[in-house]
């Protein structure tokens, strides 16, 4: 079949000819297999082996069609290069050699209209995340800009700053969206405080975000009092700033039935349509399909011949790892993770009965640094994978041949400029010392998390099986929603799981890191406080109160949590990577000294105990300092929940110690002790009159911590009703609204705060 020279010319335009003739080496795999062909340079020819390629070598550029080229080709390859694509059907090729005028440019192929005309639409997508959350939304609305072709750029808002540079920035853009979720007491993320405090300088004037467009998906918790502060604060300040609400913010709800997808997908549906609305497509361009697969931003590729022996490769950390991961184990974690300590583990200690249903651990970590915390700070552990469940993967995807081979994670189109170039979805990974397949998969991927809707999406084009394909797809349509929640969340299935069941999936392990959500650090409130926040060398020690989870679902099959297996099987004297997160309970001098009322069931104590070592400390120091004499403290009252007094009152013994050095008196709640279940807002109900007089009448502060959901909103309302009938008088008694009222200014004034998980 002939090909006309008019097409040739409108397709590479750019480009001069290579002599006819010429010989151009090609290597490639189509279907899985890897074939070597020579072909003549500019001629169309077709593939001796034409299906789904995933790889290209070349020694020109090329470009690629699916079917006979009457249309732009659907695929470009710039020469010498080694290019991972998404698997895709291709079927014919033509090389060429670029001209001397063009060499150095882009080699991106463009019709002769292209890079003229009005200025491209284009969309900035900026987050804010604490856990992980707000970042996966931020992807999410970057793959939706780009399939309606947007120019998209995801950036961590904190390297936006307004210094001059933030409004150019951001004005620049067609659309500005944020995801942003709330953390401790109304916050923004410690990765968006930088650019939220540089909107606060007094000196902004009214104007200085006139002509932003922006909107923003807000992600919280209702058993919080400040639900969704921290998206609702940056839009309001950005209103106040000029810039203009283009589309009305979403926010969502963790207590929503269906998590954050049940109001995030809805919304994202709508935003789209008005995307579609607002800013049309050019006549004859149509968003991309979502059955079609955009390309990878970052893929991994095999290093040089002579890095890839694997006789003698130790992937660090789990040289010491036996095949039965479960057992307790030594462990060194040398991973180069940014912002991260080294922490060496002294005690690992289980603190409730062997027959217990739930394990719970003392943990002891210690640093040599002079670290400082205060109560209320989190220790976020990175945890890692076990090898049973690496090498299920493995085998799974059929990787075997390059498991144990080195790896580099590269930009997938290598012609980005170095600022151009998008954040890698791993950071650091470059200074990993003999990096594997199967260290990555170890150290970095979460191959045990509950899989998200797009997660569905990627891997449906991986798989031939039209079955297959057709159930994953469903699994992404928003109005399947509830049954990706009965699927997924509701039962705790994991992403392995998820591919065991859909055993026709075929990942290439090349776009492992663009399919498989990344690892992410899990944090525990620091349970240590004043004299045991130091080691005797001088360093910094953290005590945390740790549940393992472990419990069995609906469908019958044991779950466990990532992190808290990984520490489980930790024997004293491992090293791990932590983070220190400042959190948000924001405990003054002064509120620790006056009354206090904290509520903590369970593994919810541990910041609490933080706050009263702290306060034995304060009353330790000033009686050194002042001959003895007693400072003026007001009472703590400590209320404990828990199961059995006999199996989960942690810090028993310890509330009796702490009781001689502070006012301390500790009300205990067990469910499980007797016929009827008593919990802690049964506690303030019995002794109404206590609270009132403490929060009310002495101006005390509450502090709750512990799981979210219910317990958080059953302990406000106990208060709301000891308000009611605390006082001694009619006229003293506050009405239900004049006891919201007083909550609600406890909670403005800082006097009551809540951090729950």
């Amino acid at each position: 079949m002939q090909i006309t020279k008019s097409l040739i010319a409108t397709t590479v335009a750019l480009y001069a000819s290579v002599v006819l003739g010429d010989t151009v080496n090609i290597a490639y795999t189509s279907n899985g297999d890897f074939y070597q062909e020579k072909i003549e340079a500019e001629k169309l020819t077709k593939l001796e082996h034409p299906g789904v390629l995933t790889d290209i070598q070349n020694t020109a550029n090329c470009v690629l069609w699916r079917h006979h080229p009457n249309h732009p080709p659907d695929y470009q390859a710039k020469r010498g290069s080694n290019i991972i694509i998404p698997p895709q059907q291709l079927d014919y090729i033509y090389c060429y050699e670029p001209s001397d005028e063009q060499r150095g440019k882009s080699t991106c192929i463009m019709s002769e209209d292209q890079g003229s005309g009005p200025r491209k639409r284009s969309a900035l997508i900026l987050y804010g995340s604490e856990t992980g959350n707000a970042q996966e939304v931020a992807e999410e609305l970057g793959s939706l800009a780009e399939r309606l072709h947007f120019v998209t750029q995801p950036w961590q808002p904190n390297i936006v700053r307004a210094n001059g540079g933030t409004q150019e920035k951001l004005s620049s853009y067609t659309i500005v969206v944020f995801a942003i979720s709330t953390t401790g007491q109304g916050d923004l993320p410690a990765n968006a405080r930088t650019f939220w405090r540089s909107l606060l300088l007094k000196r902004l004037p009214p104007t200085f975000l006139e002509g932003v467009s922006f909107t923003s998906f807000g992600l919280g918790d209702s058993s919080y009092p400040k639900f969704n502060w921290a998206a609702r604060k940056l839009c309001k300040r950005l209103v106040q700033l000029g810039a203009s609400e283009t589309y009305l913010s979403g926010e969502a709800d963790q207590q929503h039935p269906e998590g954050l997808e049940g109001t995030f997908i809805p919304w994202i549906t709508d935003f789209r349509k008005h995307l579609l609305d607002t800013y049309p497509l050019p006549e004859g361009q149509h968003p991309i399909p979502d059955d079609v697969q955009l390309p990878p931003r970052w893929v991994l590729q095999l290093q040089d011949e002579t890095s890839r022996s694997n006789t003698d490769l130790v992937v660090p950390g789990t040289e010491n790892q036996s095949t039965e991961d479960s057992k307790s184990r030594l462990e060194h974690d040398l991973r180069p993770i940014p912002d991260t300590l080294t922490a060496t583990l002294i005690e690992n200690k289980r603190v409730t009965p062997a027959k217990h249903w739930q394990d719970v651990r003392h943990v002891s970590l210690t640093v040599p640094d002079s670290v400082t915390y205060v109560p209320g700070d989190m220790i976020s552990i990175m945890p890692k994978n076990f090898t049973e469940d690496v090498q299920a993967l493995i085998q799974m995807m059929g990787w075997e041949e390059q498991a144990d081979q080195l790896v580099s994670l590269v930009p997938a189109n290598s012609q980005h400029a170095a600022e151009d170039l998008p954040l890698p979805p791993i950071p650091n990974l470059e200074s990993y010392p003999k990096l594997t397949l199967r260290a990555l998969i170890m150290d970095y991927l979460d191959i045990r998390a509950i899989p998200r809707r797009r997660f569905f999406s990627e891997i449906s084009h991986y798989t031939n099986d039209e079955m297959q394909k057709e159930r994953l797809l469903e699994f992404t349509n928003p109005e399947f929603l509830d049954e990706l929640w009965d699927y997924t969340s509701r039962p705790r299935r994991s992403i392995l799981e998820v591919l065991h069941e859909f055993d026709t999936v075929k990942i290439p392990w090349q776009h492992a890191t663009s399919v498989f959500p990344v690892l992410r650090g899990r944090q525990f409130s620091i349970a240590s406080g004043g004299e045991l926040k130091r080691t005797p060398e001088g360093g910094a020690k953290f005590e945390l109160l740790i549940a393992i989870v472990k419990y069995k679902t609906i469908i019958k099959r044991i779950r466990e949590g990532v992190c808290t297996k990984y520490i489980s099987a930790l024997q004293p004297g491992s090293t791990l990577k932590v983070h220190l997160q400042r959190g948000g309970l924001n405990s003054s001098l002064g509120q620790l000294s006056g009354p206090t009322v904290l509520v903590g069931p369970g593994t919810g104590v541990a910041p609490l105990r933080s706050m009263i070592w702290e306060k034995a400390a304060f009353v330790k120091a000033y009686k050194e300092e002042n001959g003895g004499a007693e400072p003026t403290i007001g009472p703590t009252i400590l209320l404990f929940g828990g199961r059995n007094r006999n199996a989960d009152f942690f810090f028993d013994e310890e509330w009796q110690q702490l009781s001689k050095l502070v006012k301390l008196e500790v009300f205990a709640a067990f469910s499980r002790d007797q016929k009827q279940k008593v919990y802690v807002q049964d506690v303030i109900r019995d002794n109404f009159g206590l609270f009132f007089r403490l929060l009310h009448e002495m101006g005390g502060s509450v502090y709750v911590c512990g799981s979210s959901g219910r317990m958080p909103q059953a302990v406000r309302e106990a208060l709301v009703e000891a308000f009611q009938n605390g006082g001694e008088t009619d006229a003293e008694r506050f009405s239900r609204e004049e006891a919201e009222e007083y909550l609600l200014g406890m909670e403005k004034s800082g006097r009551y705060k809540q951090e729950t998980w």
